[in-house]
């Protein structure tokens, strides 16, 4: 029997099944943009499951409150452009939210992977952390940046993959470091430089101070206070640039070991906050373990 697109209908005198009359190309393409508008939604939602159940079977295991911040790029609009994700007011408000509601008996596990944010909300997760009674983990897989090392000195405990990186926490100032602003101000006659710069270097001196009291109030309890201000100092007044990346060999010269065995927990919980798909994979692998002669005998098919 053949098929036409002729006309609507039942089969006519010769046998032919008719398929939609008034069906054009364009419904075709409103399909495509609905399908395309509610897949990712759907997906999302999947992923959003997966974490949640991921993290509360690992919050019965260890007997603790399970807190992440990753922030990775992640496609959520329906042309799969990437957001890139930073500490923000909005993350510091979810934080202190779920530390208020953690029985003060109760431990607190954070997985940190971020590039930085705010002081502000950093300042305000990393004060709430250190009021916390029981004991504050902090496990960082890859990285945590200027705001999310300000974080990780308010934990107790830092458990750092051995290759991971903590940073300098010195204050930005728009564009520039505020310790390069002042040094640049310095090397001038004040005559020479002119108001806007000027200003610049008044706030870039109060940002230092002020990042560099908090740093001391979080380390005083835990180095005592000559330490304290001496690691402070290290982290805020420049030595470094700002991307500088400070491994957990160097901080235990600092006096905070974080050299540690990750659980294999956390690992799989990164897994569950995925990059967006690309077209072509910058990176990629054979995703299993391997023993030194290959892929273990039961990954192989």
């Amino acid at each position: 029997m053949a098929i036409s697109w002729k006309s609507a209908g039942q089969p006519n005198k010769k046998g032919v099944v008719t398929i939609g009359e008034n069906f054009n190309f364009f419904q075709l393409i409103w399909i495509f943009f609905i399908f395309s508008a509610i897949s990712p939604m759907i997906k999302q939602a999947r992923l959003e499951a997966s974490r949640v159940k991921f993290i509360r079977d690992l919050e019965r295991k260890r007997k603790s409150r399970v807190i992440t911040m990753i922030h990775r790029q992640e496609s959520l609009s329906i042309l799969g452009i990437p957001l890139t994700k930073y500490i923000n007011i909005e993350d510091s408000e979810q934080v202190l939210r779920a530390i208020r509601l953690t029985p003060p008996e109760m431990p607190i596990d954070i997985l940190l992977h971020t590039p930085g944010g705010l002081v502000l909300a950093s300042e305000q997760i990393a004060n709430a952390l250190k009021k916390h009674p029981a004991k504050i983990t902090v496990f960082v897989p890859h990285y945590a940046m200027s705001g999310g090392t300000l974080i990780a000195l308010a934990a107790d405990e830092i458990l750092m993959d051995g290759n991971a990186v903590l940073g300098p926490v010195d204050p930005q100032i728009g564009r520039f470091p505020a310790v390069s602003i002042l040094k640049a101000v310095k090397a001038k006659d004040v005559n020479e430089v002119d108001d806007e710069t000027l200003i610049l270097a008044d706030v870039a001196e109060k940002a230092i101070k002020q990042v560099t009291k908090s740093v001391y109030e979080i380390l005083l309890d835990r180095l005592g206070e000559e330490k304290a201000r001496e690691v402070s100092a290290t982290l805020t007044e420049g030595q470094w640039t700002h991307d500088y990346p400070i491994s957990c060999s160097e901080l235990a010269t600092l006096g905070l070991p974080a050299c540690g065995i990750l659980p294999t927990e956390i690992y799989e919980l990164m897994d569950h906050f995925p990059q967006p798909m690309r077209t072509r994979p910058s990176v990629q692998y054979i995703p299993i373990p391997y023993d030194q002669d290959g892929p273990k005998k039961r990954d192989q098919v």
